[in-house]
């Protein structure tokens, strides 16, 4: 069995030497004049300087948690007998998972430092590309760059857990039940998870901090272009985009794609042990590697579909690379699936599994679609919303929030329907098997996020098109390059929009896994809603993503505030810079130290929160934690879908008036739809996003945790 383990570490070997020739490929374009090279120089200098800021924070934080881990967990059986938790001998398993959650941070601080370095390069020669060769190179450019952030995410991501596998289970066996096994690889997720809620908090708070700085003070104010070179926050701005946008986005879809992977390892442990076959377990276990392997190897060769010719909208392009690594997937699944699973006795229909894959891969599809009609200026609702703009600020927001609230009805439709077709598939495959079903919603999981080597290679090549556009306009290139580059970016934001989409939906559906692995592990058979306890945590948890928000968006208003005031002090202060005289030059630095302070400072308390609320509330009552759990997943998944695609829908509502319609720039029309756009930036990028994170953080801490509070 270990040389499959190894065949999986292959393929993200294979998505890793593939980025790295991405990012050569990259590094070799040209990137531009002296001017041009000059403000990327200053985009990259404060980009680097805050992850390396930000990772010095983090680094305490990880060495906290791992000697916690080392310290205090025990693995201890439990098993459930007539509705009596039985105890079993407890190992010692404390240092291992430790090893494997510092291991699961260092691979994600790697992939969001990789992905921003390249991005950096990326984006002067996207600018570049637009000058030389028009659209078609200058997407060409742009995905690559965004390609090397998507592949290094599921090579390191699939490589570490392989690692895992194979050193403490198959090489140490340091531990021998599969339960035991489990725990140990769940520490690897927790890592993931815990760089990732720090970042995605740290680099949303930085990036809309700048955002609505400049946008309210330049745009509204002064009257001046996005992008102009007189704003003092124009430079933080595009360093904003890297911080929350390339390096924010990966480290979250990283944390989504270990932990889809992870969740029906730990379910395979429980559910593949009752069918009585020690080989069923190890197969149940390796068979979510399998599929991440196939996945990687699919998206790397969809990658070669993405190209642009002239005159051609770029969403084809970039639809093709995603749609054909589905396609590839759901094809390669089928094979190992079938393959895989010929020779477990338990499994009588193996075909159910991979159809519970299937219906995860494609709700994750259908739920992006959804994301992309309510967020794409192409659709009814983003023109709705920039309509009301004519009305003013308040029916922006008005239309914006109805919008928002709307479009969640038709993803948890499609989320139900995933997770009961992914069950009754699951049940179908091992008839004979308790909870075979919730193994199959933990394969869905999976099967959403199987392409992730493609879907962050969409999503991270928007933000390279946003710097490049900025880049175009400070260097003062020619208006047709703007128009190339804007044309990339507002693609950029549906793009996004759908990978937010994927992010959110898959949290849901591996937050039930995962949730179904944390009863399993304290012996909870059924979630007692007559006990107050459980009660008290039910409310508890749905609670909390109301807070943690708040408290997130509360620190970009902050934020923005100072950094408005210093723009306002800086039109004042020095002279001829709103005119745009000759020598009069921004201090853009000041604006980059407002933001990297905001954002150092103000992360750490919800981050915080979210770890440590779940340890807390389990050592109380492990009923309690069940329901504090179950109200977070279910308020947490609607306030994602909610705040991201309102915020994505105002954003480009904002630029579809900008590209001339309904007055263009300059417009009270345009002011509102910049209000609105103001205040959707915190629920696109710090808040929404983050709820996804902060569901399957609480989830993984009460499994990694669990043996601290059986009694």
């Amino acid at each position: 069995m270990e040389y499959w383990a190894l065949a999986t570490g292959g393929a993200a070997l294979v998505g890793l030497v593939v980025a790295f020739l991405y990012a050569k490929m990259v590094t070799r374009e040209a990137p531009g004049d002296e001017k041009m090279q000059s403000i990327a120089g200053a985009i990259r200098e404060g980009a680097m300087a805050f992850i390396r800021r930000e990772y010095q924070v983090l680094a305490v934080f990880v060495l906290i948690v791992f000697a916690l881990i080392a310290i205090f967990i025990w693995h201890k059986p439990v098993d459930v007998v007539e509705g009596k938790r039985i105890i079993g001998e407890s190992t010692y398993t404390g240092i291992y998972t430790a090893i494997a959650y510092v291991l699961g941070a260092i691979c994600s601080m790697t992939a969001g430092f990789v992905g921003m370095n390249i991005a950096t390069k990326a984006s002067v020669r996207t600018t570049h590309g637009a000058e030389e060769g028009g659209i078609g190179r200058a997407l060409t450019i742009a995905f690559r760059g965004g390609a090397v952030m998507g592949l290094t995410v599921a090579g390191l991501g699939l490589l570490g857990l392989s690692v895992v596998y194979l050193i403490f289970v198959k090489w140490w066996q340091v531990v021998a039940t599969p339960a035991g096994q489990a725990s140990i690889i769940t520490g690897f997720s927790l890592g993931a998870s815990s760089v990732a809620l720090f970042a995605r908090v740290g680099g949303g708070i930085y990036t809309k901090a700048a955002d609505v700085g400049a946008d309210l003070v330049g745009k509204v104010e002064a009257g001046i272009p996005e992008d102009d070179p007189r704003n003092p926050a124009v430079i933080a701005d595009n360093v904003g985009d890297n911080v929350g946008d390339v390096a924010g986005m990966g480290a979250d879809l990283y944390e989504s794609y270990v932990g889809s992977i992870v969740a029906p390892i730990a379910l395979a442990a429980t559910v593949f042990a009752l069918s009585g076959s020690p080989d069923g377990v190890t197969r149940g276990m390796l068979l979510p590697m399998l599929i991440a392997g196939v996945g990687i190897v699919a998206s790397v060769i969809a990658t070669l579909f993405v190209r642009s010719k002239e005159g051609s909208h770029p969403a084809r392009a970039l639809n093709m690379g995603s749609y054909g690594a589905a396609l590839l997937t759901t094809i390669g699944t089928l094979f190992v699936v079938l393959f895989w699973l010929r020779d477990v006795e338990a499994v009588k229909h193996p075909i159910g599994f991979w159809i519970s894959i299937v219906a995860g891969l494609a709700a994750g599809l259908a739920i992006g679609w959804i994301s992309e009609i309510y967020t794409s200026d192409r659709f009814r609702p983003v023109k709705e919303i920039a309509q009301s703009s004519q009305t003013g600020a308040a029916t922006t927001i008005l239309s914006g929030f109805s919008e928002g609230m709307e479009s969640t009805a038709g993803a948890i439709i499609l989320l139900v329907g995933a997770i009961a077709g992914a069950y009754l598939a699951g049940n179908w495959a091992m008839p004979d098997v308790a909870n075979s079903g919730i193994y199959g919603i933990a394969l869905a999981a999976i099967g959403m996020l199987s392409t992730t080597g493609m879907t962050v290679s969409v999503d991270a090549y928007g933000p390279i098109a946003d710097n490049a556009g900025g880049i175009s306009e400070m260097s003062g290139r020619p208006p047709e390059v703007r128009r190339i580059t804007d044309s990339l970016d507002a693609l950029g934001n549906t793009t996004a929009a759908i990978a937010k989409g994927f992010a959110i939906a898959s949290a849901g559906v591996t937050a039930l896994a995962l949730f179904k692995a944390y009863t399993a592990a304290v012996g909870i058979d059924v979630i007692d809603l007559a006990r107050w306890q459980t009660v008290v945590g039910l409310f508890l948890g749905g609670m909390f993503p109301f807070l943690f928000s708040s408290m997130a968006i509360k620190a970009v208003g902050r934020a923005a505030y100072n950094m408005i005031e210093e723009v306002r002090r800086q039109f004042r202060e020095i002279p001829g810079l709103r005119e745009g005289k000759e020598g009069a030059r921004a201090e853009y630095a000041r604006c980059v130290d407002i933001s990297t302070r905001a954002a150092l400072k103000r992360m750490i308390p919800p981050a915080s929160i979210a770890v440590v609320s779940p340890v807390v509330i389990g050592l109380w009552d492990v009923q309690a934690l069940a329901g504090y759990l179950a109200g977070a997943l279910v308020v947490g998944f609607l306030m994602a879908i909610f705040m991201a695609n309102a915020g994505g829908a105002w954003d480009n509502a904002k630029k579809y008036i900008e590209a001339g319609n309904l007055g263009g720039k300059g417009t009270p029309t345009h002011a509102a739809a910049v209000v609105g756009d103001t205040v959707g930036d915190p629920f696109k990028d710090t808040a929404g996003p983050c709820m996804n994170i902060m569901i399957k953080v609480m989830s993984v801490i009460a499994l990694v945790f669990a043996p601290l509070f059986i009694r």
